[in-house]
């Protein structure tokens, strides 16, 4: 069996976010809509956006222990690939790429070099 390897996903915990392909919004889509990255998955390239790909999911009914009823229809959030998605630049909240800035800082008398990212449209710190 081949070995995959996982490259490193530029999209965080916590990112504003804007799909930015698949179907409309006027087709049922959500391409133009922002959320919150809620989970990454390096593994297999996806990331779980707050309010974004919702999918409705059958689940089995059942009892709990104190007896109410569970199961039915759920809507929760799907992982949607990475590609699918761009960083919101913080400046003017529309789309754009991220670079890193390595910057050195003095830390009792040693230097330390630390990654800031950046985005590129703004050149603001993310």
């Amino acid at each position: 069996m081949a070995k995959t390897s996982i490259s490193k996903m530029k999209i965080k915990k916590g990112d504003l976010v804007q799909v930015i392909s698949g179907r409309t919004q006027s087709n049922g889509g959500d391409r133009g809509k922002q959320g919150k990255v809620i989970a990454v998955y390096p593994e297999t390239q996806r990331v779980l956006v707050e309010g974004i790909n919702r999918v409705t999911k059958h689940v089995k009914a059942g009892a709990t222990s104190r007896g109410t009823r569970t199961g039915g229809l759920t809507h929760t959030e799907a992982a949607i690939h990475v590609s699918n998605v761009a960083v919101v630049d913080p400046e003017s909240k529309k789309p754009t790429r991220i670079k890193t800035r390595v910057e050195t800082v003095d830390r009792g008398g040693r230097q330390k070099a630390s990654r800031v990212r950046v985005a590129v449209k703004s050149d603001k710190d993310l």
